[in-house]
């Protein structure tokens, strides 16, 4: 299992965004924060990219939504949405300041 996660890390993506303006994206820690979830580091991902949880729930929920269509599906979706918009933003905020 430590072979695949240390080939996990060989091959994350640098943030574009990061690299040509110098400051970080909204969406910055994302895949280190995915990478200590399947290290078993849950607190260290929340701290990492606070948003990961609900937007795995949200993905779980999407992914079953569209298997089952459940009658106010759309609505829970959106609901999630808007929750994971938020964290991202909040917490973009609080980073940079």
């Amino acid at each position: 299992m430590k072979l695949v996660l240390l080939q996990i890390e060989d091959y994350m993506l640098p943030c574009l965004w990061k690299k040509t303006f110098n400051v970080d994206c909204m969406g910055c820690g994302m895949q280190r924060s995915i990478n200590l979830i399947l290290k078993g580091q849950f607190i260290d991902a929340f701290y990492m990219y606070p948003a990961i949880y609900t937007l795995i729930l949200m993905i779980v929920f999407l992914i079953l939504h569209i298997k089952f269509q459940f009658k106010i599906g759309h609505k829970i979706l959106l609901g999630l949405f808007i929750i994971n918009i938020s964290i991202i933003v909040i917490s973009y905020i609080l980073k940079t300041f």
